[in-house]
């Protein structure tokens, strides 16, 4: 994690201290208990639940000794969390969110000050990054800081927001150049419009809660002796054992009170609004075509699922509280006129998740064997249906997916229609789970390890790099799916210090017999050449491990909503990956990466935000992505490239992947006009799958040209010659 970033979760957490007491005053808010350490894990990270954490529920609560809970059971559980600090679950306002920037922020904040990495926050690690900061921003050296330098210094440093357009250079300072036009009107005077969201700058927020706490002399400033010594009472008040650590519960449930959950979705957000979503037509199975001989993924037919919950009025809110959680909700399911009882559902994702009012539609994972270890649908026993965020084509992880499975084993995926206690919720993608089944499909077995990496921001240790020979170390950033061996932990560590050890004249051979290359080198270019804004280029996190039976490593994407459109991030000073070269193209020619900065010091050789630019080798001198060190060996960078150029002579080629979205057009159009649940418009729809490249940001016709005519006329892979 840069250094920049460091210090701005030293200021977040410090601002949470500060202000959660005074925030929950203000709301007239009662003292709220402090969550037992025993009813949170740190690492049972299944495929939805954020930044490896959930809450263990079921062990308090499950009286009759099933391993699940019932009613009455769950019931209490809601009962238990309503007493937690933060609140009861939810989506929003005072009741504190099923989801909350706390629980986002919790994992790295704790890597990021947690220098004696003993998953705890100690006084003295939170006191030497509050020196830091005061030291840095108080440049005049007068000793004292206003609620303008502090906002600005933290705004200078603060990482901007995923999914909120292109930030200006220097944070977050009004509305960037390449923001959409249709922001948010109705959003605060000062609100970051850089994006389909509001956003209010957090420095502004913050700031002006640590004056109101540490401003002892109420002069409108503080000094650094102030600073401290309101961290060191408010600690001394959350460290309630008298340990001198504040845990991962703790720490996520001060931020939680200090910024209430956000609420916000397109049109949205801190800052913005979004009408109540309507109520969707009624669907009955007698209403809809069923497809018994049609394979689940098919991606020819649009099948429905229905969902019913016994918990006909309340279910939202129900799965909104246990989002995160061990607990399932219990649901029959009907798909081509056969029930399936007591499957397990629960709300799944990340930002997807957090970003998404109450009553639109949120990613949901569908459990067939929770009660009947043997019950599958199709022969799956689970389904991960996404909600389609920031994809108005609702076509980016079905086409990413698909896409992909020309090249190398990836999940496959299709679109399918959610009706809901018998009400529709409109479309949802359907990809598949990373599992046995799917080891089962692709390597004919079932064995070996598995590790799901969660994808969070700052994640400065999760892309395979060599963190020593500690497996504790490793544990806190993998999370192992498959069996607890030994072995695998001792042959990821190899992995890890070969990637990132190995001198590049002897890489390709030291790491050929533990790492399926030519996998890795299609996982790059499918990530780079289809802008994966959620890659592992762009966060070196994010992504599945599996190590097959005879030692040999595979890696795959997970998190594919965020690909086929211009990549978000562009270069803002800061957000990049750390000293690039000056031509912005790692090793490659002078003008093989014509948008990367100048002087390489901003970014690595980024495109422009909102383009299709970004350079094939953008991430090689990422110390966070040691994978992209095989891109300097000559051999397998000419592998690499020529897979680039088949990617955008390819499938990227509109007289190919034309036709396939127009059937999906074909497919969708009546089902998305029809959908009031939906994130976007109908619209959007129709302008980013239209035939022609309109100026839809989203619009799949001029990513294919653009993206395609990019890559084609970058100097290194021109010189490949023509495609065969």
């Amino acid at each position: 994690m840069t250094h920049r970033k460091s210090l701005a979760y030293t200021l977040f957490l410090f601002g949470g201290i500060l202000a959660a007491p005074l925030v929950a005053t203000e709301q007239g808010q009662e003292e709220k208990k402090e969550p037992e350490k025993k009813e949170f894990g740190k690492k049972e990270f299944g495929f939805g639940p954020i930044m490896g954490q959930r809450r263990k529920l079921v062990a308090k609560f499950d009286k009759d000794g099933d391993l699940r809970l019932n009613t009455e059971e769950r019931k209490a559980a809601r009962e238990f969390l309503k007493t937690q600090v933060g609140g009861k679950g939810g989506f929003g306002g005072k009741k504190g969110g099923g989801f909350s920037p706390g629980n986002f922020m919790v994992k790295p904040l704790l890597e990021t000050l947690d220098t004696d990495m003993d998953g705890k926050l100690a006084k003295a690690e939170l006191l030497a990054g509050v020196k830091k900061f005061f030291a840095d921003t108080d440049k005049d050296k007068k000793g004292t800081l206003d609620e303008t330098q502090l906002a600005d210094g933290l705004n200078r440093i603060l990482p901007k927001p995923k999914g909120f357009g292109f930030g200006p250079k220097d944070g977050f300072k009004g509305p960037p150049k390449d923001g959409p036009k249709d922001g948010p009107k109705d959003g605060p005077k000062d609100s970051f419009k850089g994006g389909p969201f509001g956003f209010v700058p957090p420095g502004k927020i913050i700031a002006g809660e640590i004056i109101k706490r540490a401003d002892v002399k109420k002069k409108g400033k503080v000094t650094l002796d102030e600073l401290t010594a309101a961290a060191e009472t408010l600690f001394k008040e959350l460290d309630k054992d008298k340990t001198a650590k504040l845990d991962e519960p703790t720490v996520a449930a001060v931020v939680n009170q200090f910024f209430p959950p956000p609420n916000f979705g397109p049109g949205g957000g801190f800052g913005g609004k979004k009408d109540p979503a309507k109520p969707g037509p009624k669907v009955t199975p007698a209403d809809v075509k069923s497809f018994p001989d049609a394979k689940l993924y098919d991606t020819g037919v649009l099948r429905t699922i229905f969902l019913e919950f016994e918990n006909a009025t309340d279910w939202e809110a129900e799965l909104a509280d246990f989002y995160h959680s061990d607990v399932e909700v219990p649901a029959t399911i009907t798909v081509d006129g056969k029930s399936y009882k007591n499957v397990g559902v629960h709300f799944r994702g990340n930002s997807s998740y957090f970003g998404v009012p109450a009553g639109y539609k949120h990613s949901i994972n569908l459990s067939f064997d929770f009660v009947d270890t043997k019950q599958r649908l199709l022969g799956y026993k689970t389904l991960n249906l996404l909600n389609c965020n920031q994809d108005p084509t609702f076509l980016h992880s079905v086409l990413f997916c698909n896409i992909s499975r020309q090249y190398i084993p990836a999940p496959r995926a299709n679109l399918v229609k959610v009706v809901i206690n018998g009400e529709s919720w409109g479309l949802f993608a359907n990809q598949q789970q990373f599992n046995k089944e799917f080891l089962q499909e692709n390597y004919q077995t079932t064995k070996g390890a598995r590790w799901k990496v969660a994808g969070h921001p700052g994640a400065a240790n999760s892309g395979l790099s060599y963190l020593g020979d500690n497996v504790a170390d490793y544990k806190r950033h993998y999370n192992i799916k498959s069996k607890d061996d030994p072995k695998d932990w001792k042959a990821l560590i190899e992995l890890c210090r070969v990637l990132s050890k190995t001198p590049l004249d002897k890489l390709e051979e030291a790491v050929a017999p533990m790492l399926d290359l030519d996998h890795a080198l299609w996982f790059l270019a499918l990530d780079n050449a289809l802008l994966n804004d959620d890659g592992y280029w762009t966060r070196a996190s994010d992504y599945n491990l599996y190590r097959d039976p005879k030692g040999k490593f595979h890696i795959f994407q997970t998190d594919t909503n965020e690909t086929l459109q211009p990549a978000g991030f562009g270069g803002p000073k800061g957000g990049g990956f750390g000293k690039g070269p000056k031509d912005g193209g790692g090793k490659g020619p002078k003008d093989g990466g014509k948008s990367g900065p100048k002087d390489g010091k901003d970014g690595g050789g980024f495109g422009k935000g909102g383009d299709y630019t970004l350079d094939p080798f953008v991430a090689v001198n990422n110390s966070r992505a040691p994978l992209c060190r095989l891109l300097e060996v000559p051999s397998l960078r000419a592998k690499y490239r020529a897979k680039l150029r088949t990617l955008a002579s390819n499938s990227l080629d509109w007289k190919k992947l034309g036709p396939i979205i127009a059937g999906y057009r074909t497919l969708l159009e009546k089902e998305v006009e029809i959908d009031t649940r939906k994130l976007t418009s109908l619209a959007e729809f129709k302008a980013s799958t239209s035939d022609e490249a309109g100026p839809s940001r989203f619009s799949l016709r001029a990513f294919a040209d653009g993206r395609s005519a990019y890559l084609l006329n970058h100097a290194e892979i021109k010189k490949l010659g023509e495609t065969k």
